[in-house]
């Protein structure tokens, strides 16, 4: 499994959990009354955010 960093964990999980708070529909089965950044972070813990990290090489 590729490993992030803490910086960008960080990004991905808030980038994505603005866009479920703009309303963008979320992809797993959540509790009802979950915040957006608890479901970004269930959505980062099983791998199904569509975000990309591109590192300069």
């Amino acid at each position: 499994m590729f490993k992030y960093t803490r910086f960008e964990k960080a990004r991905i999980i808030g980038a994505r959990a603005l866009q479920i708070a703009m309303g963008a529909p979320v992809l797993i089965d959540v509790p009802e009354g979950i915040t957006p950044l608890d479901a970004a972070i269930m959505e980062f813990e099983k791998g199904v955010i569509p975000i990309t990290v591109i590192r300069p090489s």
